[in-house]
């Protein structure tokens, strides 16, 4: 076994509730001033990115969830453990600025993770898997590495 395996598909359903339950919480710690939600973000996300759901508590009950309320929709693997790695970047650095005493701009930098979040929870739409997509076809990724992103069948803004 992989020490960093990440599944080959997701279920896109469980990957919408998540960005639902992350913008609901940047919202809600930005609204209190609750800065320990920026690190319990960026846990969450280094989890994800590193593992998908295996021990992301709030993954793995996303994928039960997403089960029992809709049909799995099956999307691929590489270009969400992007989107993952985008998100845990951008929550450390928000973690990091309000450690700092830079609050304003920590809820600025997780108010982008929360907007596109809400784009992936209420539209589909997954800026960090259109980014992906762009990567490789400019050659930074292999195309085997997602062969229905290379052929342009990855999420895309318009999906």
């Amino acid at each position: 076994m992989m020490l960093f395996h990440f599944p080959a598909q997701v279920n896109e359903r469980a990957a919408r509730l998540v960005a639902a339950v992350v913008a609901g919480s940047v919202l809600a710690g930005g609204l209190v001033g609750q800065t320990w939600v920026l690190p319990v973000l960026a846990s969450g996300f280094i989890l994800r990115a590193g593992w998908g759901p295996r021990f992301s508590p709030l993954a793995r009950l996303a994928v039960l969830v997403a089960r029992r309320l809709w049909e799995t929709r099956l999307v691929p693997g590489p270009p969400k453990r992007f989107a993952q790695g985008v998100g845990a970047l951008f929550t450390l650095a928000a973690t990091l600025l309000a450690l700092a005493g830079h609050a304003d701009a920590a809820w600025a930098v997780a108010g982008m993770v929360a907007v596109f979040a809400t784009l992936e929870a209420t539209l589909a739409i997954c800026m960090g898997c259109w980014v992906y997509a762009r990567l490789q076809a400019a050659g930074l990724f292999a195309a085997d590495v997602c062969v229905e992103c290379a052929g342009g069948a990855a999420e895309t803004p318009s999906a």
